[in-house]
């Protein structure tokens, strides 16, 4: 599978609230460096799986509309706005954040991410 189809499968609907799908996706010694509205984030693998299992308590859906991606080799740049539906009305889609990320892509797997939020 490419670098590009890696990524995509990471951001397909849903794939972020189920905690099994995440790991797979993972490599063992991935990190993702996360800038945020509340800060700096460095997340390794059990904390990234750790933040599926709770998105999951919280939503139904999970959809992530990406704008753009671009790859080159095994690094891969994604712009999208995710979005989700909550337990308490999920007939509402609500958008959580607008995200720029860059992944490296390693053994076919996560290996390191370079991300951006904001509201």
């Amino acid at each position: 599978m490419s670098a590009k189809a890696i990524v995509q499968e990471f951001y397909k609907s849903d794939v972020l609230l189920d905690a099994d799908k995440v790991k797979a996706l993972l490599h063992p010694d991935v990190v993702l460096e996360w800038h945020s509205t509340k800060g700096f984030l460095k997340l390794h693998k059990s904390q990234i799986v750790d933040l599926s299992m709770e998105l999951s308590k919280a939503y139904v859906r999970s959809k992530s509309r990406i704008s753009h991606i671009v790859a080159n080799g095994n690094t891969v740049a994604v712009r999208y706005a995710h979005y989700v539906k909550t337990i308490e009305n999920p007939r509402e889609e609500m958008m959580l954040a607008h995200f720029m990320v860059v992944w490296e892509v390693k053994d076919d797997k996560l290996y390191r991410g370079y991300q951006m939020s904001q509201l």
